[in-house]
């Protein structure tokens, strides 16, 4: 398997690979609805949750690195355009800062929803979980994973659509400027306003960039990659 062909079955992957887990958490846990709730109740629901929960939480971090392995195999498949290592490090770097936000709810939610239900702890105590887990929440969740690594995402998806046709390059553009707007939540949030809109904004750039990587994924696998002296006499 060549590098373009690999690059193809990982942007087809992610494309479906990531819904799965998002699926799930918004039938079983109401995200992401439920990250703006009280953090008392968002900790009584995760402990509710179980293991499975938590299992649901680590295939979706998962899927946040196989976002920056799709993006280096692509960097890789499109060496020969100038900008494709730079576009290839964002991508890296947008699926690391999203994992690094996701995988709170793997090694840290646990053990504060685990005490925060905890029928011998005092109200103080839950106070002081609960506080935790709002700056937690904050700062890993709202500010690295969603806020930055959503704005490195699309600033991804904007690299490599600027070298692609037009059809997939406009869809690329618009699930990037929908992302990008919907990252004005984190933005609202911090001045206490309702980021609701932009949360609507975020879930349709997901949607529009669900099928800009199956439609990638597609066209690297349909048309084969330039031979050689081909690539030459076009560069010539």
């Amino acid at each position: 398997m060549n590098a373009r062909t690999a690059a193809g079955v990982a942007l087809l992957a992610l494309g479906i690979g990531f819904n799965i887990p998002y699926s799930v958490l918004a039938s079983t846990f109401d995200y992401p609805g439920v990250l703006r709730l009280p953090a008392g109740e968002i900790l009584a629901r995760f402990a509710a949750g179980g293991p499975g929960l938590v299992l649901t939480w680590y295939a979706f971090m998962l899927t946040a690195l196989l976002l920056s392995a799709t993006a280096a195999l692509l960097a890789v498949a499109e060496r020969n355009r100038p900008s494709a290592a730079m576009t290839g490090t964002i991508g890296v770097a947008a699926g690391l800062l999203q994992a690094i936000g996701l995988s709170r709810w793997v090694f840290a939610v646990p053990a504060l929803a685990a005490a925060h239900a905890d029928p011998a702890a005092t109200e103080a105590t839950r106070a002081g979980i609960e506080a935790a887990f709002a700056a937690l929440h904050a700062f890993a969740g709202v500010a690295i994973g969603e806020h930055l690594g959503q704005l490195l995402t699309a600033a991804w998806v904007v690299g490599v659509a600027s070298g692609q046709r037009s059809a997939l390059r406009g869809l690329g553009v618009a699930a990037a400027a929908l992302i990008v707007a919907g990252t004005g939540e984190g933005l609202a949030l911090g001045l206490g306003r309702d980021g609701g809109l932009f949360s609507l904004a975020t879930i349709a750039g997901f949607l529009v960039l669900t099928l800009w990587l199956l439609g990638t994924g597609a066209a690297l696998l349909h048309r084969p990659a330039p031979e050689p002296r081909q690539a030459a006499a076009a560069r010539a």
